[in-house]
C-alpha cells in the first residue's frame, strides 16, 4: 500500500499537493504528490513500500487543513460482472477490518456513482464478514473504498482515529426541527471537530455558562441550550421564543460588537 489517496473539495487539489508533501518532507518519507484540477482527490505517491503508513502514523488527521479523508492503498481495476470475488482476492492477505465505507469523489462524476454504491455495499458487506474480513470492531482499520467508476476503485484503509468522522470527510448532521436557524449546525460541526464525542460531557457541561455573540434568532444558543448551559444571547434582533421559554436564556438588546461580560 503504497500510496495515500486524499479527497478534498474541488479547485484546491494543489493545495492538498502541497501540503501533504510538506509533511513528508518532514518525515522524510520519499516520494511525490499529483493530482488533477477539479477532480477533488490528489494522490501522494511514496516510492517505499511502507511509505504511506509511515506517513499516516506520523500526521494527525485533524491537523491537516485541505484534506477532507485520507486512506493508503492502491487502485485495482473491476471487472463488469462479479466485482465482489475481485475485491475478496484483493483483499486475501488483508488485516480484519473493523468497518466498511463506500466512497466517491466530491465531483458530478462521484454523486452519479452514489447509488451504485448504496446498491452494492449490502452485498459486499456480507461477502466481506463470511469472508472474516469484516467485524464490527472500532479498533481495528477501516475498510475504505472510493470509487471513481463502476470499474475502477481505490482499496484503501486507515484507522478510525486517524481519519474523518464522515464518509468522503464531509459533515453529514441532521437539522433538528425545534432549531430556530441552520446555522445550528455550523456550531454541533465544529463541536465534532474539535472536541472527541466522549468528551462532550466534561468540556460541554451543563453546568457551564454561554455568551452567544449576534445571537438572533438562536442558532448557536439553540446548541447551548440542549446542552443544559445557562446562555446569555446578545442581538438587537429577537430570539425564538421557544428559546426563551427554556429559562436558560437571557436575551440583552445590544450591538454585539460593543458587549462587554460582566
Amino acid at each position: 500500500m503504497n500510496t495515500l489517496l486524499l479527497h478534498c473539495r474541488p479547485g484546491f487539489e494543489n493545495e492538498v499537493c502541497a501540503e501533504i508533501a510538506e509533511h513528508a518532507a518532514r518525515l522524510e518519507v520519499a516520494g511525490y504528490a499529483k493530482a488533477k484540477p477539479s477532480t477533488a482527490c490528489a494522490e501522494f505517491i511514496c516510492t517505499e513500500p511502507d511509505g504511506a503508513e509511515r506517513l499516516m502514523r506520523g500526521v494527525r488527521f485533524s491537523q491537516l487543513i485541505f484534506p477532507r479523508q485520507w486512506a493508503r492503498g492502491v487502485f485495482i481495476d473491476l471487472p463488469e460482472l462479479d466485482r465482489i470475488s475481485v475485491l475478496l482476492a484483493h483483499l486475501a492477505g488483508s488485516p480484519t477490518f473493523g468497518s466498511l465505507w463506500l466512497e466517491v469523489l466530491d465531483t458530478n462524476d462521484g454523486k452519479e456513482l452514489s447509488n451504485f454504491c448504496k446498491k452494492f455495499e449490502a452485498p459486499l458487506r456480507n461477502a466481506l464478514s463470511k469472508a472474516g474480513k469484516l467485524v464490527e470492531d472500532a479498533q481495528k482499520p477501516r475498510l475504505l473504498l472510493t470509487f471513481k467508476s463502476g470499474r475502477e476503485v481505490f482499496v484503501g484503509l486507515a484507522e478510525t482515529n486517524n481519519s474523518a468522522l464522515w464518509p468522503m470527510g464531509i459533515p453529514r448532521l441532521k437539522f433538528p426541527r425545534e432549531a430556530p436557524s441552520r446555522s445550528t449546525l455550523k456550531l454541533e460541526e465544529a463541536w465534532h471537530t474539535f472536541i472527541p464525542r466522549e468528551q462532550w460531557d466534561e468540556r460541554l457541561s451543563g453546568e457551564m455558562t454561554g455568551v452567544d455573540l449576534g445571537a438572533a434568532p438562536g442558532g448557536w444558543t439553540y446548541q447551548l441550550v440542549k446542552r443544559g448551559m445557562l446562555v446569555t444571547a446578545i442581538d438587537n434582533g429577537p430570539m425564538a421564543e421557544s428559546l426563551m421559554d427554556t429559562g436558560l436564556v437571557q436575551h440583552l438588546m445590544v450591538d454585539g460588537f460593543t458587549y462587554k461580560p460582566r
